[in-house]
């Protein structure tokens, strides 16, 4: 959803948070899911998929590519492969909407088709650096021009791709993913090697569609040249979407409230490991794995959470989550210290500056910092708290008026649409109050 509907929330104080819920679909996954399906030999059948604006402009890419895509329907997606080089050229550019995901994973996986091909997007998207994808796959070969190292993007075509070992400067699921989507069209081998661990979710389903991938350490690779079967791929609910509700029930006194069927891939479990280190009560059941995805219920209690150093080795695992630890970080007794985590500025908006912004909007002492933020726990107020159009502000403020002293208006908050529709419903029927109010 583009940002010409203007949408705030008006949130009032108080109430807890009870009751079971199930968020949306991992949006992670259901990229994936589209973009692979659509390169595997044969059909793939989704359920769980995120009807979101930034899934859904995936979706349309590869329509708009010639892949026949059924659905959604209530979850429900058929994707009917086209195999590797069966992609065709749209007749036009291809919008991306918000997408960050979409731009930079597509930006890898069409380096190696035989057309031209420009991506471009919404305002937000447009001001994203791209430089750290495009610049290792022009080392690969690929010829991409951009409007200064933003987009919009255009690939042209018959790039002759090679293989190549590249070191990421900072760990970037996005990049990882855009290089091994890459890989799979490059002469040779493409190995990636991450300075500390990052989402997973594209070597674990290229491996469930039969594609080989060599994990060695902090190194994947993939070789060039091989092919997808189809399969069937079940989305977890998405462990960032179930964030703002765990940091919701963390916060106010009364609250237990359990979140069914939530993915708990170990490359992004940080939001659990940090806030039990806050202190918050946090137990997991019904553990399985679903198409390579590991799920489980979270439950989550009140309990008092106190202040604390963020291990630095936990930032890639709740990169997302961020924006909603630092509400619980303003709840919590003492000070809260993040680093390590400069990645966060270059989000859907400078996720450290808008936070700290509005934390002290809301009479919160936040200091941002180079690469993080300082919290002193307080007591949140009320206020009129800018969004920047990012769906994850947005939320996270929502959730903290369980805690504030009064009303907390927060506005451009029409792309909460792009990863969780349904918002504003379910946090009402768990016990928030709050209503949208159209501009």
């Amino acid at each position: 959803m583009s940002s010409e509907q203007k949408k705030n929330y008006v949130v009032q104080p108080g109430g807890k948070l009870q009751g079971n819920i199930r968020v949306p679909g991992d949006k992670s996954i259901s990229h994936r899911s589209i973009m692979l399906g659509s390169l595997a030999e044969g059909t793939t059948e989704v359920t769980g998929f995120l009807e979101g604006d930034d899934a859904l402009a995936t979706l349309a890419s590869f329509r708009a590519m010639g892949v026949q895509i059924d659905g959604p329907k209530d979850g429900k997606v058929s994707v009917h492969g086209v195999g590797m080089n069966g992609l065709k050229a749209p007749e036009g550019d291809v919008y991306l909407g918000n997408s960050g995901t979409s731009i930079r994973l597509l930006s890898g996986l069409l380096s190696g088709q035989g057309f031209e091909i420009t991506l471009t997007g919404d305002k937000s998207l447009s001001g994203r650096p791209m430089r750290r994808v495009t610049d290792p796959l022009a080392q690969m070969g690929a010829v991409i021009d951009s409007n200064e190292g933003r987009p919009p993007l255009t690939i042209k075509a018959d790039n002759k791709l090679k293989g190549i070992n590249y070191k990421l400067p900072m760990a970037s699921a996005q990049v990882k993913s855009c290089l091994l989507l890459a890989g799979l069209y490059a002469e040779g081998k493409t190995s990636v090697t991450e300075p500390a661990p990052t989402r997973d979710h594209t070597e674990r389903m290229l491996k469930g569609m039969g594609y080989k991938v060599d994990v060695q350490g902090d190194t994947v690779s993939v070789e060039g040249g091989g092919k997808l079967t189809a399969t069937n791929i079940e989305v977890p609910a998405d462990i960032s979407s179930a964030t703002f509700f765990m940091v919701g029930a963390a916060i106010s006194e009364g609250s237990d409230i359990t979140l069914t069927h939530v993915g708990i891939n170990p490359t992004r479990i940080g939001v659990i490991n940090i806030l039990r280190l806050m202190g918050a009560d946090i137990t997991l059941s019904n553990e399985a794995v679903t198409g390579g995805e590991p799920v489980a219920d979270i439950r989550i209690k009140y309990a008092p959470l106190k202040g604390i150093q963020i291990p630095e080795d936990q930032v890639p695992l709740a990169i997302d989550e961020f924006p909603a630890l630092f509400v619980a970080a303003a709840c919590a007794d003492g000070q809260t210290v993040l680093t390590g985590a400069e990645e966060l500025r270059v989000k859907e908006s400078d996720r450290i500056q808008a936070m700290a912004d509005g934390l002290q909007i809301l009479g919160i002492d936040a200091v941002s910092t180079p690469d993080g933020i300082i919290i002193n726990g307080g007591v949140i107020g009320s206020g009129e708290v800018e969004s920047h159009d990012d769906h994850r502000i947005a939320m996270s403020f929502a959730m903290a008026a369980l805690q504030a002293g009064g009303t907390i208006q927060i506005n451009d908050c029409a792309n909460v649409a792009t990863s969780f529709p349904n918002f504003v419903g379910l946090a009402k029927e768990a016990g928030l109050d709050i209503e949208e109010v159209d501009e």
